[in-house]
């Protein structure tokens, strides 16, 4: 082997990296015991950007593409080393691939409930969760701010404080949006571009962005849920009445099924249920037809009087009142009230004039016709 041979192994020709990994975002050049030629060719892949440090300092950042690494080809560098010399002195340099493709399907959580005041349901909590995807694009500061001299580097070393960072910006625009809680669902899209803007502004000085964000569910706490939950189920009962005696039905039929569970008590439950809802449908006549004859009973006490109304009458802008209706009429007599005179009782839609009042309309007699002959 001649000394030529020997000096051609002793450096580095080529410089390339192929990354087959999915989480990497920044990886070292092997250059230890080898010195970098001068001439020596750059590859860099779409998706890459090529940093070189030399002692300490940041000298270039290539972008994808082929390069012979000569004087013209890094005016930086040349200024911090005599690349000009060729190699005559010394001569080592650091260089790291950064990864610049989108790193997807990253999760993120709130880990506790975030407190808000809804709307409509006052102080609550929520739960969060979703995705979002990352991509570098400061190469350069991102060497310099997050990694540092760490020979490989992956998306699992800052995944943590891009998940601190998104839960904070998401408390505190989901706590200032005053959207209700039932009104999430419909508006996540808007809220993750929220969000977004606003993780992007903090995570840029990190030379770091974040291309999608997405909230993929809202969620309350299991007792609130629970509480919803029955608030609908009454929504959708309808008729209470029914919905009780459909109740019942349903209890004394487990009951009668299981009649071990408490001794002879589920099957007395059951029966004596059974009972009380045959008794109702005997009443009501099967199926909704007409009723059964009903069997001779003990006369009933006299329900008790209606209960009288008072009123209220509003004059000049002022409410005045309460007045019984005696009290209307003695004052309808001496026209201090009129067909035109709003009154109001409890149970009353609203303001109504005293004529259409079927009860006060009475108190207003009509003249009586002019007498025969006049």
């Amino acid at each position: 082997m001649g000394i030529f041979d020997f000096l051609s192994g002793e450096f580095v020709d080529v410089i390339h990296w192929v990354d087959d990994t999915r989480d990497t975002m920044v990886w070292r050049f092997e250059r230890e015991g080898h010195e970098i030629k001068y001439g020596a060719k750059l590859t860099v892949r779409e998706g890459q950007a090529a940093v070189f440090v030399h002692e300490g300092q940041l000298a270039d950042v290539f972008t994808p593409g082929l390069y012979m690494l000569e004087t013209n080809n890094m005016p930086i560098m040349t200024t911090l080393q005599h690349w000009d010399h060729g190699f005559k002195s010394p001569f080592k340099s650091e260089i790291y691939f950064v990864n610049t493709t989108r790193f997807n399907d990253l999760k993120w959580g709130t880990k506790n409930p975030i407190m808000l005041r809804d709307p409509e349901f006052g102080p609550t909590r929520i739960r969060a969760y979703g995705t979002y995807t990352v991509r570098v694009t400061d190469p350069a500061r991102f060497l310099t701010e997050i990694v540092g001299t760490d020979g490989e580097f992956t998306m699992d070393e800052i995944s943590f404080q891009i998940r601190n960072i998104i839960v904070q910006e998401f408390s505190r625009v989901i706590a200032g949006s005053g959207i209700p809680v039932l009104d999430m669902a419909a508006n996540t899209a808007d809220l993750g571009k929220m969000i977004a803007a606003e993780i992007s502004g903090i995570v840029a000085g990190y030379g770091l962005a974040i291309p999608e964000f997405y909230i993929e569910n809202i969620s309350l706490p299991p007792a609130v849920e629970e509480a919803l939950d029955k608030r609908t189920s009454m929504g959708l009962a309808g008729d209470l009445g029914k919905f009780t005696q459909y109740s019942a039905a349903e209890a004394m039929t487990a009951a009668a099924k299981n009649p071990a569970g408490g001794g002879g008590m589920g099957a007395g439950l059951g029966m004596g249920m059974g009972m009380a809802m045959a008794g109702q449908m005997a009443n009501q006549g099967p199926w909704g037809s007409a009723p059964a004859p009903a069997q001779p009973a003990a006369a009933a006490p006299p329900p008790p009087p209606p209960a009288e109304h008072v009123w209220h009458i509003a004059e000049g802008g002022q409410t005045n009142g309460p007045y019984s209706k005696a009290a209307l009429g003695r004052m309808a007599a001496a026209g201090e009230i009129t067909r035109e005179t709003f009154v109001w009782t409890a149970g009353q839609d609203g303001w109504l004039k005293a004529e259409d009042v079927m009860e006060l309309a009475q108190l207003f007699t009509i003249l009586p016709p002019p007498p025969p002959g006049a």
